[in-house]
């Protein structure tokens, strides 16, 4: 690495395990052996490099083992050549325990499954690849759960939150993993496999006296028992969140030498876990969450003891700046305005097993509170309103980096734990601290175990700030243990905290963590340099990714040989206003949370819901990104074949713009890629024939019985599926009659003539070509609302499928003559109203990327309306009536979704027009304009359709009126459902015409 720059980085020798270079024997051991994958390419390399920590580390490879034999034999391939180990779970560890040179064993690919549940016993065996939820849902059919709960739940792997000690909300409820496992199936580096749990004493000295490897680490565990039982009793503080070190303390007597848990929270640098048996909870069904606003974030702290005594299930808290940075963001508007005055708040959940219960419970704390010192105001939310304050706390990490008009933010002191009752001056103390170095972060957090959560404005881009952030950890440090606490108190020590570990326990301790790591890993293989290592563990400041690029890129090792163009300086198409113009910086928003994992709620990540694959990911997508402006895959660049594949399966859906809590915006990044990939060369065929779908359509629309004779002929249509690289399953749109512009043109009446008030009704291509009767019901519902409208009079589109295969240019050009030609309807103030959400998104979103200093643009960017946003603005009651009776399923655009925040006011009308309407609990209906016609995306396409949409369309009665109002939408549902979906303007309109 070269850290010629800053000299303080100049202090560190690398690692032994660092110079591994038998790439190709590895390789070739494992092509023989294993069944699963193994990939050793630069971009499978990259997409691993880092978690959601400061750090990055190129590993050696990526394992993925279909099964405890391929475990077996990837650790006799990496054995055999002195290849470091790394287990994974889902990459979400903050601390930097998921970085390392070493091959990275996967198991979420193939290694998920629940083998069994018992509720009698309240006991499950997992894999260790399985996702928290997964278990958690089907322990609740039996009224149980996996009580810690981290804010990841809907995609952190069992086998990651092992090796982390994870808890989370309802660490109240049944405490940290360590508390909750009964048993583990491990698999050393040299290839012993063994089963640990509790030991009785007679079990421990038959293990010892049979001999062995098994024999010998036990013999070595009771002597480290034995030497360091007092000092283990005096150093480990006694509080609900300890995290930092190895759980020496699960070796004492009092605890029965319980080997399963002792390892629990090693972070991956003892043993690889295939298979764990847990401890289940029982699980109060009754919950209700009061909220606690103080005036003073420290008094929400200091009320926590007072809280306790009520005995919730979960007990959070937050600051005003958490709410502050979500505001200025625009996230989760809806949901804080669910939170009641205050500058600091507590969130406290009470269980019961019956509602009467829950609800007596809940309004004894509201008594209670409003005689504490600092009487907060108290509030009993909903259901619903819980929903919106749980969202508002689980967003938290990803919520307070990247804020407008705020620094950067990074992790790196975010886990401290203190007793409950000091959490208070606590809190002041560390504030205080951080006022010194000009620090400020907001606070959340487990208030209720005492370990409150930090993101704070670290400066990594200057030999001082490196300094400063140096000291800092030292002095914060030397602050929790004046408390009596613990550095980390759930993320792990990892590299961000490593290094701080003598100064807690004292060199006695630290020689007895070396000492049973050395039972376990005495080649010193499995993740060194984290956590603990018999020669050293790596410093907080190595191996930083927010370094400059010159700082931290890989060698390049033989096995990487295909490079192209380096992105030194490009001009870009976009202006990456939010990213101070930069595609790098806005690449970097991506800080490795994950909620693009997550495969219910929500429309984010459609394409990894369907693969299952990191790289398909909005996060592998970012790091991959990443990697190619900053990191591994400089030398590739634009050219780069890796982020080119995991582009490729990009819905463009937006949203991870609105659901990723960073607002990472793949759909941009894509374009900006794919315009530069192909900068100065031609595109594939199908690339101009969709992405120019507009004027296909309009010179088409002048014969269009003989267009489709074409598109649909025996002979013809599977012609050009085939030059065009169309599925052969497709059907191809057919044109209609007589586009809506020309029809409404014979009609014409002038616009001076009109009548105020007006609006500009917009012709999109897809409306006005193939379906012109849904722009003629929008029309009739406007004036019937007491509008003129006005539309364009010939052909003219926004080019929305340009942006989907980089023609930004082409998009820039389409988007300037809309500008001029609507120019007196911009400048007038008009309404533009929109029926296909893909459009309008372009003018909302688009739009001021490409003309960011454009005041024309700015205004119509505000002048924007979906067509149901309007109505419900401007003509609520208009059809109030007319739907009575009639049952109406609703599928919710992508882009609608993320961009106009839904169909909530589509689904008001309907019902306000009489109407039951359900709304599909879907996200994206797989066929994203072209994406699914594409051949070779034909199958994802379906797989995506099928998760939601497709079985409730098939399940709908046959008088249910199914509501799609993107094009690409009712094409997916007539073509895979086989039932017509109309735009809610035809729903509408239809019903008002027919009274």
């Amino acid at each position: 690495m070269n850290t010629g720059t800053f000299p303080i980085l100049n202090n560190f020798t690398p690692l032994a395990h660092e110079s591994f270079a038998a790439h190709r024997e590895l390789q070739s051991r494992l092509k023989a052996t294993l069944r699963g994958e193994a990939l050793f390419d630069l971009g499978s390399r990259a997409l691993f490099a880092a978690d959601a920590s400061n750090y990055r580390q190129l590993p050696i490879g990526v394992v993925y083992p279909r099964d405890t034999a391929d475990v077996e034999a990837a650790l006799s391939a990496c054995h055999a050549t002195g290849a470091a180990v790394l287990p994974r779970g889902a990459g979400t560890s903050l601390a930097g325990q998921c970085a390392n040179v070493a091959v990275v064993f996967d198991f979420s690919r193939y290694m998920h499954s629940l083998t069994s549940i018992d509720p009698v016993a309240k006991l499950a065996t997992v894999q260790p690849g399985i996702v928290l939820d997964r278990l958690r849902d089907a322990a609740e059919l039996h009224h149980l759960t996996y009580a810690p709960d981290p804010a990841t739940h809907s995609r952190c792997t069992l086998g990651g939150m092992i090796g982390n000690n994870s808890c989370g909300v309802h660490g109240l409820l049944g405490g940290k993993v360590v508390d909750n496992v009964e048993s583990l199936d491990i698999v050393l580096y040299d290839g012993t496999r063994m089963t640990v749990g509790r030991t009785t004493p007679d079990e421990l000295d038959v293990i010892i006296r049979a001999g062995g490897r098994k024999g010998e680490i036990y013999a070595g565990l009771a002597r480290i028992r034995d030497r360091y039982a007092d000092l283990v009793r005096e150093k480990f503080p006694r509080i609900p969140r300890r995290v930092s070190g190895y759980n020496l303390d699960e070796l004492l007597p009092e605890n029965g030498f319980h080997v399963a848990r002792a390892l629990v929270g090693s972070e991956g640098t003892c043993a690889t876990i295939v298979s764990a048996r847990l401890n289940l909870t029982a699980s109060p069904p009754h919950r209700m969450l009061v909220v606690l606003g103080f005036p003073d974030a420290f008094l929400a702290a200091d009320a926590v003891p007072a809280a306790l005594q009520h005995h919730p299930i979960g007990l959070e808290g937050f600051d005003h700046l958490l709410v502050e940075f979500m505001r200025r963001k625009g996230l989760a508007l809806k949901d804080l305005d669910r939170l009641p005055a205050g500058v600091g708040y507590l969130l406290v959940e009470i269980g019961a097993w019956t509602a009467d219960e829950a609800r007596f419970k809940a309004e004894a704390l509201v008594q209670d509170c409003r005689d504490w010192p600092a009487a907060p105001v108290a509030h009993v939310c909903t259901p619903e309103e819980a929903a919106s304050v749980w969202y508002v706390r689980e967003s938290a990490l990803g919520a307070v980096v990247f804020v407008p008009g705020e620094p950067n933010r990074f992790e790196g002191w975010e886990d401290a734990a203190v007793r409950p009752e000091m959490l208070g001056d606590y809190l002041r103390t560390i504030t205080a601290l951080m006022n010194e170095y000009g620090y400020r972060s907001p606070l959340y957090g487990h208030y209720g175990q005492g370990c409150v959560h930090m993101r704070v404005n670290f400066d990594f881009h200057s030999e001082q700030g490196l300094r400063d952030f140096r000291e800092f950890l030292d002095r914060a440090t030397d602050v929790v243990l004046r408390f009596g606490g613990s550095l980390s108190g759930e993320h792990g020590d990892g590299q961000a905290r490593a290094a701080l570990l003598p100064k807690m326990f004292g060199p006695e301790l630290m020689q007895a963590f070396r000492d049973f790591k050395a039972l376990w890993d005495p080649h010193n293989r499995m993740n060194p340099g984290k956590l603990i290592d018999r020669v050293r563990v790596y410093d907080p400041l190595e191996n930083l990714r927010h370094l400059a690029p010159a700082q931290h890129l890989p060698r390049i090792d033989p096995l990487d040989a295909d490079f192209g163009i380096p992105p030194e300086r490009h001009d870009l198409n976009f202006a990456f206003s939010r990213d101070q113009g930069s595609f790098a910086n806005a690449t970097e928003r991506c800080v490795g949370v994950g909620a693009c994992r997550k495969t219910v709620g929500g429309v984010m990540c459609p394409s990894y819901r369907a693969t299952g694959e990191e790289q398909h990911s909005t996060r592998g997508r970012a790091r991959l990104l990443w990697e190619m402006l900053e990191g591994a895959l400089r030398e590739e660049g634009f050219h780069s074949k890796s982020v080119h594949e995991a582009l490729d399966l990009c819905l463009s859906c937006k949203a991870c713009k609105t659901e990723c809590p960073v607002q990472v915006d793949m759909a941009a990044y894509k374009s900006e890629f794919l315009a530069q990939h192909y900068n100065g060369r031609l595109h594939p065929l199908h690339h101009y024939v969709f992405g120019f779908a507009d004027k296909l359509a309009y010179w088409g629309s002048r014969m269009p019985s003989l267009t489709n004779t074409l598109l649909t002929g025996p002979i013809t249509s599977p012609l050009i599926k085939a030059i065009v690289g169309i599925a052969s399953e497709r059907e191809l749109p057919r044109l209609a009659p007589q586009p809506f512009t020309k029809s409404r043109n014979q009609r014409f009446t002038p616009e001076g003539q009109l009548a105020p008030p007006q609006v500009v009704l917009w012709p999109d291509t897809w409306n006005n070509y193939y379906h012109p009767q849904t722009l003629s019901a929008a029309e009739s519902l406007l004036s019937q609302s007491g509008f003129s409208v006005r539309t364009a009079e010939r052909h003219i589109c926004c080019g929305r499928p340009l942006y989907d295969f980089g023609f930004l240019g082409a998009a820039r050009t389409y988007l300037a003559s809309v500008l001029a030609r609507m120019a007196p309807h911009i400048d007038a103030g008009l309404p533009f109203v929109f029926l296909e959400p893909s459009c309008a998104s372009v003018f909302k979103d688009e739009l001021q990327e490409l003309f960011p200093n454009d005041p024309r643009a700015l205004r119509l960017k505000d002048q924007v309306w979906l067509l149901a946003d309007f109505l419900a603005e401007k003509a609520p009651h208009v059809a109030t009536g007319a739907l009575q009776g009639k049952r109406v399923l609703i599928h919710g655009h992508c882009h609608h979704k993320a961009v106009f925040g839904g169909p909530a006011n589509e689904i008001a009308l309907l019902r306000n027009a009489g109407a039951t309407v359900e709304s599909i609990q879907a996200g994206c209906c797989g066929m994203a304009g072209p994406f699914g016609f594409e051949r070779d995306k034909y199958a994802v396409s379906t797989t995506i359709a099928n998760d939601g949409l497709l079985p409730a369309v098939r399940s709908a009665g046959p008088d249910t009126l199914i509501v799609a109002d993107g094009f690409s939408c009712r094409e997916q549902i007539v073509q895979l459902g086989h039932k017509r979906a109309l735009h809610f303007a035809e729903i509408l309109g239809n019903a008002l015409s027919s009274e």
